[in-house]
């Protein structure tokens, strides 16, 4: 999620003792490889579709039973007061990398992810646009995930971060507002002992993926995508062949709505606003992380709008 600042520190101290035996009692086949196979990289799934083991980040979110021998993990989302969505413990091998990137899909649009080291050593460096931190055992971030960014763990030993997918809520954007408002040393950190918060309910997404998307939506993540774009003619000539499928698509979500005999209409439409923008040479225009409008138009817009199936897996 685009944030307005590379990486903000919530005033939050977890015990990394507590959560670093928790995680040593795991089975050593709670460790799934990286989605996107990146050596070195492995996570066991903490929160999933149905609670069931498995890299999925779309469709009604449960507790796997690995997060269910966790009880301080718990606390920790508890204390936190969102709604969770995908959440993991994230390893990285020594020496090993997650390369330069930038999140621009759907799911990216919507959620922020939260970092909270386990097992660390001091040569492990997160980078995100211009700014490098290491985060300590027990502290808590956040980063602009529109942004480019890396991890690299430059020591000799795993590094295991708890890491939590999130839209938020009430309580955590409170206090991300309070973070960004006041700096990383402009607030006390509460130090969040194991058992102070207690048991509490949790909640779950149980709605992540539009089944088509609203032509309201559609206005907002492309109006969200062109405010970034420089001005210019090319900019100019895809705005104007935007507006009109903006228009066109309203249409037909006033004749289909959610309806999928409306399908094959919608995905017509796609189909030929993304031949017009190839012609326009959106690809050209590129969005202040170097993204080219046309890619973030695609995984943002185009391949969630009316799918055809279910997107895979996001590789993060």
């Amino acid at each position: 999620m685009k944030l307005g600042l590379p990486l903000v520190k919530l005033p939050r101290q977890y015990c990394s003792e507590t959560l670093a035996k928790e995680v040593a009692a795991l089975p050593q086949s709670a460790w799934l490889p990286h989605p996107g196979r990146i050596p070195g990289n492995d996570a066991v799934p903490l929160i999933t579709p149905a609670g069931q083991v498995s890299n999925g980040f779309a469709g009604p979110m449960a507790p796997t039973d690995a997060l269910r021998a966790c009880p301080y993990i718990m606390e920790i989302l508890a204390d936190l007061g969102a709604v969770w969505g995908r959440s993991r413990l994230m390893g990285l091998a020594p020496g090993a990398v997650v390369p330069e990137h930038v999140d621009v899909g759907y799911y990216w649009r919507t959620h922020i992810r939260i970092h909270i080291p386990v097992v660390t050593n001091p040569e492990v460096a997160f980078s995100c646009d211009k700014e490098t931190v290491h985060m300590a055992p027990g502290e808590c971030w956040l980063f602009d995930s529109f942004c480019l960014h890396n991890v690299r763990n430059g020591g000799d030993a795993k590094r295991v971060h708890l890491v939590l997918d999130t839209v938020g809520g009430e309580k955590l954007w409170a206090m991300i507002a309070d973070a960004k408002r006041l700096g990383r040393d402009g607030q006390p950190v509460v130090t969040v002992a194991p058992g102070s918060v207690g048991a509490a309910p949790l909640a779950y997404e149980q709605v992540n993926l539009p089944a088509i998307m609203s032509v309201w939506e559609i206005r907002c993540h492309v109006d969200f995508l062109l405010q970034q774009c420089a001005p210019g003619p090319a900019r100019d000539a895809v705005t104007a062949r935007l507006e009109q499928f903006a228009n066109a698509w309203g249409a037909l979500w006033a004749q289909y709505g959610t309806d999928t005999a409306g399908l094959p209409a919608y995905r017509q439409m796609i189909d030929q606003i993304q031949r017009d923008l190839q012609r326009l040479e959106a690809q050209r225009i590129l969005l202040p992380n170097a993204v080219p409008l046309d890619r973030a138009l695609a995984e943002l817009v185009f391949l969630v709008a009316a799918p055809n199936a279910m997107p895979a897996a996001a590789a993060a």
